[in-house]
């Protein structure tokens, strides 16, 4: 029973996700009874996985079964209860959304816990074929939401670009893990570091190619340059909530994995591709700032930005430093979490905020269409603001936080350089987030944006407020809370050190 334990927050996830699947059988049951079901598993996982937050653990349940391609720790479960809070936040935040859409089905929240099933699984893999297959299970699961909107001709194209490019870079996958099988005879993650650290230089070509080419889909994944030409046009085409889904919670899954193995297993082989880590860094940050402010639409302008934030995240993921087959710089890694959930909250609650908003307007798409929103609805106009700042970097928030940790640990690291490129874009997205903020404070509201109602006590506002607060108090929580352990910025780190601790444990 003590073995079982460990498995019950995916199992949770994945009988949940096969329930709903057998309720959209039945007409009878509306939107609302799903979005209740679909809670209410994600809060009984969610509770598993806090009652084991802060204790140093790691276990490989049933190893007799799974031959060692599962691995249980500290480390998956803080990513578990990032993408279960995720997942759930997603829900309550789009819960009018989804009601005012006649499209969302049933069979919507079931793929959504089978995306989520997916990600927990790429979190507990210790192995590139289990790997492979958690992420083709969550991808497809998106794939499917991507093109769930059948009121939008976008759909269309959003669907098969990106269904065709993430099959193209899916087979990049496979054809690394090949080479890399071929040179190591294992896909083992544990396996292939004990071999890349006693092999000679003739045979980790073969390694260094193959791991270049897995490489190669994780920055697809995270819309990296130059994996990012998908990103407008599928971000626009998805339904908002699905947006909100990608940008933040995904971004979560790709990271828990491939933090697993260069923390883990291959950190020692990070050098290899320091330069060409730097350089695309470089054009992430530029290209994609340079896409958010040359847009006029809002969801593409969130999308551009969230380019932006990948290049953040990527300087922090380099800046891990090896030396001796020891790491240097694991701050960077601490730093690297924090920013995730920076980025989670921030993300999802300013895209949750645009399809709530839009759910209860003629027209909410432009610049020009959030025009005098702050006279119309100033509780949301003022959450809005704080999801901006945020994303901005603007002190008191969480984004501040993050970002000051990321920049900090790339400078420790080395990467002054790189950093300043990073501030400077932090600078420049002042502008197309203090710009959105200036339509809703400084302009008269357009007649045909005028708000079709005005009922403010919903599931989605009360959430959307609670994603509000932590994000005030993710940057100044120690400051006025400090009497709350949970709210202290020293605790979240504090626990990322705890995860990145079990990964080291015999």
């Amino acid at each position: 029973m003590s073995q079982f334990i460990y498995l019950i927050p995916a199992l949770t996830i994945l009988l949940g996700a096969l329930s709903l699947m057998i309720m959209s059988m039945y007409e009878k049951y509306t939107v609302k009874n799903f979005i209740i079901v679909a809670s209410i598993f994600l809060l009984i996982a969610l509770g598993f996985s806090l009652a084991d937050l802060g204790s140093l653990y790691k276990a490989q349940p049933y190893n007799e079964l799974f031959h060692n391609s599962l691995i249980f720790d500290s480390f998956s479960n803080f990513f578990n209860i990032l993408l279960i809070s995720g997942t759930l936040l997603t829900i309550l935040i789009g819960e009018h959304y989804f009601q005012h859409r006649s499209y969302f089905k049933g069979e919507f929240f079931s793929i959504l816990l089978f995306a989520l099933f997916g990600m927990m699984l790429l979190g507990h893999s210790n192995e590139l074929i289990t790997a492979y297959v958690a992420l083709e299970v969550a991808s497809f699961a998106v794939y499917i939401m991507v093109g769930y909107n059948s009121d939008d001709s976008k759909r269309v194209e959003a669907i098969f670009k990106y269904l065709v490019l993430g099959s193209f870079i899916g087979a990049f996958y496979l054809l690394g893990l090949v080479l890399v099988y071929g040179a190591t005879a294992s896909t083992n993650l544990s396996e292939i570091s004990t071999f890349i650290s006693t092999a000679n230089d003739q045979n980790m070509i073969l390694v260094y190619i193959g791991l270049t080419l897995i490489l190669f889909t994780f920055l697809f994944k995270i819309a990296a340059f130059p994996f990012q030409s998908w990103v407008l046009d599928v971000y626009r085409g998805a339904p908002m909530v699905i947006t909100a889904y990608m940008a933040s919670t995904f971004k979560i899954a790709i990271f828990s994995f491939f933090m697993r193995a260069f923390l883990q297993h291959l950190g020692f082989t990070i050098d290899f591709w320091d330069t060409i880590m730097s350089v695309i860094i470089v054009f992430t940050l530029v290209f994609g700032t340079w896409l958010a402010v040359t847009q006029q639409i809002i969801k593409k302008m969130l999308a551009a930005s969230s380019i932006v934030h990948t290049g953040y995240l990527l300087l922090a993921f380099i800046a891990l430093s090896y030396k001796d087959g020891q790491i240097i710089n694991i701050e960077s890694a601490y730093a690297t979490m924090f920013y995730l959930i920076a980025y989670l909250l921030s993300a999802l609650g300013a895209f949750g905020l645009a399809s709530h908003i839009m759910s209860e307007t003629n027209v909410r798409v432009t610049y020009d269409d959030f025009k005098g929103l702050a006279k119309e609805r100033p509780f949301l106009a003022a959450m809005m603001t704080i999801f901006l700042f945020s994303l901005a970097g603007i002190p008191s928030t969480i984004g501040f936080i993050g970002k000051f940790y990321v920049f900090t640990e790339a400078i420790n690291a080395g990467y002054t350089a790189l950093t300043i490129l990073a501030i400077i874009a932090t600078i420049v997205s002042v502008y197309y987030y203090f710009k959105l903020i200036a339509m809703m404070y400084f302009y008269p509201t357009k007649q045909e944006c005028i708000s079709l109602e005005f009922n403010d006590k919903r599931v989605s506002t009360y959430a959307i407020a609670f994603v509000a607060i932590l994000t005030v108090l993710g940057g100044i929580g120690s400051a006025i809370v400090f009497f709350i352990p949970a709210l202290n910025i020293d605790q979240i780190i504090t626990l990322a050190q705890v995860a990145v601790q079990s990964l080291f444990i015999k």
